[in-house]
């Protein structure tokens, strides 16, 4: 098993304020590169922001700023927001950065001398928001058939990419490479949507503006930006730089987290790219679904916009983060409504998680003054179920995080938590304390404090305010009790007191005017 691990999210473009759909991306990226850190792996994690093209240099003009006094406002507004979420990224590339834009051109060149690009005229339609060309046929009803809007008729001299000679190689990757592409499905889709009925050869730069990365040996144009943006993945790491020594380090990417909106460009073209450039290619490229509205796609116009800052401020960043990846399947649209929020919330954290731990702190306070028993290494009937079940959790919860199953591997943690809630009504401490079965009780206690340490480590990829907080009232301060390592473990607590008193975690919320809150938070009220 490699040691390292190199975790990418899109180059998102700069539009203003991200909703709860492009933050789950980020967070998802975040919380795979923590979980393999608690792992002891060395971890890099890259996101970053898309500033060239048309629709930038229109968005510039309409605010009366240049645009690069756009993106660098823009670039701050995003940086910001990783920063309210935690987003423990090692690198914001940005596609303006010199570093970026010299070695693109490279790359560009290279392609020129290869045969891979050649020069032409295009002509069909273009999205502009999507920044994508379409033929007659793909359109829908005359408009962009992934966003529903208005195209123009385009006529320009281009730069055309040779798709159709790396297609076959395409195929055989899939075919060889099981693995490349999750979910599966979605590798049908490029094989019979894109692939079979004749792969079209990629416009990759534009004449008609300018605000792009000129081609070094024909200035007229710019690389169009699909060339531009997708590279970002290697010329981040440094790719034909002076200093090539963490693209040795971190290429290939282990993990790539794309929208299904973008699935098309990362599944085809970037692979063919990186084949051109004989390199290798990403291990595995996680494709997404959307979180939706009941009224579908968010979108100002209906109303129905929820942004992360406002849900940080209300309810705090753990909350959010666990929500968006607890409520998110992976392989279909995730529903976003007030309501289901506030059930998650009220009934997840505050009646499940929060309440376990209140309960165990007040009862090893109760009974013996704040000390967490010893482990007695030889556990009852009751207390050897529970450790078994504990341990299965742990291995479902690893076995579907790993297959990016996130919302189920979340689920396995709460069925842990549930579990535990379940074994106090089972061994009724109370009574063992009633009855003076000391054994019983000290056993009771310890394997309630050692599976919420185990909780609190599962959590803490995603939740780590939580499990801190977790940690810290059971008054564990080593790091050996944190780690990944001793998970699996009944004997890892050793002289550790509670705090005096448990404080509620999270504290439960009056749905209605919650819920009635946030829907008038969605309407811009």
């Amino acid at each position: 098993m490699s040691d390292k691990f190199y975790v990418t999210t899109p180059i998102y473009y700069p539009s203003g304020r991200y909703h709860i759909g492009t933050a789950y991306t980020t967070v998802l990226a975040d919380s795979m590169k923590r979980y393999h850190k608690l792992k002891g792996k060395d971890c890099y994690m890259l996101t970053g922001a898309d500033e060239h093209g048309q629709k930038i240099e229109k968005k510039a003009k309409e605010a009366g700023k240049t645009p690069q006094e756009y993106v660098d406002e823009m670039a701050v507004m995003a940086k910001e927001l990783w920063a309210n979420m935690k987003i423990d990224y090692d690198d914001f590339i940005r596609t303006t950065d010199k570093r970026h834009e010299e070695v693109v051109q490279k790359i560009f060149d290279r392609f020129l001398q290869q045969g891979d690009i050649y020069k032409g005229q295009y002509e069909g339609w273009y999205c502009i928001p999507c920044e994508t060309f379409f033929t007659e046929t793909q359109l829908v009803d005359g408009k962009c058939p992934d966003c529903g809007r208005e195209v123009e008729l385009m006529k320009e001299e281009s730069y055309f990419f040779n798709m159709k000679k790396y297609a076959n190689r395409l195929l055989k990757y899939y075919e060889d490479h099981p693995n490349f592409i999750k979910p599966e499905y979605r590798k049908n889709e490029m094989i019979n949507n894109f692939i079979k009925p004749g792969l079209e050869d990629l416009c990759v730069s534009r004449t008609s503006f300018d605000w792009g990365i000129p081609v070094t040996k024909d200035p007229k144009h710019v690389v169009y930006v699909w060339l531009d943006a997708l590279t970002n993945y290697i010329t981040a790491l440094g790719y034909l730089s002076e200093d090539e020594t963490r693209f040795q380090k971190y290429w290939p990417a282990d993990l790539q987290i794309v929208g299904k909106d973008i699935a098309r460009f990362h599944l085809i073209y970037w692979p063919i790219f990186l084949m051109a450039l004989d390199l290798p290619l990403p291990k595995t490229i996680l494709v997404h679904n959307w979180i939706m509205m009941k009224d579908g796609k968010m979108s100002k116009s209906k109303g129905n916009v929820i942004y992360p800052e406002t849900l940080i401020e209300r309810y705090g960043l753990d909350s959010v983060r666990y929500f968006l990846l607890r409520e998110m399947p992976v392989s279909q649209d995730g529903i976003f409504s007030p309501e289901a929020f506030v059930e998650r919330y009220n009934f997840d954290l505050c009646n499940d998680l929060s309440n376990l731990l209140n309960r165990t702190i007040s009862m090893v306070n109760k009974y013996f003054e704040g000390n967490i028993p010893a482990y007695n290494g030889t556990p009852n009937e009751v207390d050897k179920e529970l450790e078994e079940y504990a341990l299965a959790q742990i291995e479902a919860f690893e076995e579907k995080w790993n297959n990016y199953e996130i919302a189920n591997s979340i689920q396995e943690i709460w069925n842990l938590i549930a579990r535990t809630n379940k074994y106090i009504d089972e061994t009724m401490p109370w009574a063992l304390a009633k009855e003076e079965q000391t054994k019983k009780l000290q056993s009771c206690m310890y394997h309630l404090v050692e599976n919420l340490r185990k909780i609190a480590i599962l959590i803490s990829p995603f939740m780590e305010e939580t499990a801190n907080n977790i940690f810290r009232q059971l008054g564990i301060e080593k790091i050996d009790m944190k780690n990944w390592k001793n998970l699996k473990t009944y004997d890892t607590i050793e002289k550790t007191k509670v705090i005096p008193k448990g404080e509620p975690i999270f504290m439960r919320l009056n749905a209605e005017e919650e819920v009635d809150f946030l829907k008038k938070v969605m309407k811009g009220e």
